[in-house]
C-alpha cells in the first residue's frame, strides 16, 4: 500500500500550500490597498489642490501653495506648540506614574493579580466615556476633585492656563497602566542574581536602581514612550470632549475644524501630511535612540 506525504494529500484535495497561503495573503493585500494606501494617495493628490468638499467647483492644481500657506501661518505653529506641550506633560506623567507603580507591584504583595487587573481598567474604557466621566469629576459645583482637594469652586476646564493640564492629567490616568504593564514585563526579565550580587556588595537602593534596574528596563520603557508619543500627538477625543478652550486646541482639533467645519479640504489634506511627516520624524529619532540604548 502506497503512503502519500501531507503535500501530496493536500494536492489531491485541490489545495496546495501555495493556494492556502494566497487564500490568506491576497485578501489582506487587497484590504490594505483599498482602506489604507488608496485613501493616502487620494488625500495626497487633494493636498496639491484648492478643493472644497462643500462646493461643486472642480479641484484646481495649486502646487505647493497649501503647504507654503500652512508653514507660514503662525496660528498653525501655535497649535503645534500646544500639541508639543501636551505630549511632553502627558507622556512624562505616564512614564513616571506607570513605572513607579510597576516598581511597587514588582514585589510579593497580597492580591497582586487583582490589583494589577483593576489598575488596567482605565485603558479598557472608550475615550468618549473617559472624557464625559472626567468632565463630571472636574465640575466646579459637584466634582469630587475640588471636594477632595479642598479647592472650592476651582475651574479646571474653564481656566485657559489650567485646561491643557486637566486634559493631560486625564490622559495620564487613562494610559499610565499601559506603561505599567510594559514596565512589569521588563522588570520581571531582570536577572535576580544581579540583585543578589549587589546585596552582597552592600550596594544601596539608589545604586541598584540606577546601575541595574533602569539600564535593563530602559529599552522597553523607550518602546512605551514611542507608542505613547505617537498616540498623544494624535490626541483628539479627550481635548475635544473635555473643553473648547483655544489653549487646548491641539493640531488634531485644528485639522478637524479645517476639514469639516471650514471645508478647506485641500488645505486640511496638506496639514494632515505635515502632521504625518512630523510623527514619522519623531518616531525615527526615538528608534535611533532605542537602538543606542540596546547596544549599551
Amino acid at each position: 500500500m502506497t503512503t502519500l506525504d501531507p503535500r501530496s494529500r493536500a494536492a489531491r484535495r485541490g489545495l496546495s500550500d501555495l493556494s492556502i497561503r494566497n487564500l490568506f495573503i491576497i485578501p489582506t493585500i487587497v484590504f490594505l490597498i483599498v482602506f489604507n494606501i488608496f485613501p493616502l494617495l487620494y488625500s495626497l493628490g487633494y493636498s496639491f489642490t484648492d478643493f472644497r468638499a462643500s462646493s461643486n467647483a472642480p479641484a484646481n492644481f495649486v502646487g505647493l501653495d497649501n503647504y507654503r500657506t500652512l508653514l507660514n501661518d503662525p496660528f498653525i505653529w501655535s497649535n503645534f506648540a500646544i500639541t508639543a506641550k501636551y505630549v511632553i506633560v502627558s507622556v512624562a506623567g505616564q512614564v513616571i506614574v506607570g513605572f513607579g507603580v510597576a516598581l511597587l507591584l514588582n514585589r510579593d504583595i497580597p492580591f497582586k493579580g487583582l490589583i494589577t487587573t483593576l489598575l488596567l481598567l482605565p485603558m479598557m474604557l472608550s475615550m468618549a466615556v473617559v472624557g464625559l466621566f472626567w468632565k463630571l469629576l472636574y465640575d466646579p459645583s459637584f466634582g469630587i476633585i475640588n471636594y477632595a482637594l479642598g479647592l472650592g469652586r476651582f475651574e479646571w476646564l474653564s481656566d485657559p492656563d489650567m485646561a491643557l493640564y486637566a486634559v493631560a492629567l486625564t490622559d495620564i490616568w487613562m494610559w499610565s497602566p499601559f506603561v505599567m504593564l510594559l514596565s512589569l514585563a521588563g522588570l520581571s526579565a531582570v536577572p535576580k542574581h544581579l540583585y543578589e550580587a549587589a546585596a552582597i556588595d552592600r550596594a544601596g537602593p539608589l545604586y541598584t536602581f540606577f546601575r541595574i534596574t533602569l539600564p535593563l528596563v530602559a529599552p522597553i520603557l523607550m518602546i512605551a514612550i514611542i507608542f505613547r508619543t505617537m498616540e498623544a500627538f494624535k490626541t483628539f477625543d479627550l481635548a475635544y470632549i473635555l473643553t473648547s478652550q483655544p489653549t487646548t486646541e491641539v493640531i488634531s482639533i485644528r485639522l478637524y475644524k479645517m476639514a469639516f467645519q471650514e471645508w478647506q479640504t485641500g488645505l486640511s489634506c496638506a496639514l494632515a501630511y505635515i502632521v504625518l511627516i512630523m510623527v514619522i520624524a519623531i518616531t525615527n529619532i526615538y528608534v535611533k535612540y532605542l537602538n543606542k540604548v540596546k547596544e549599551r
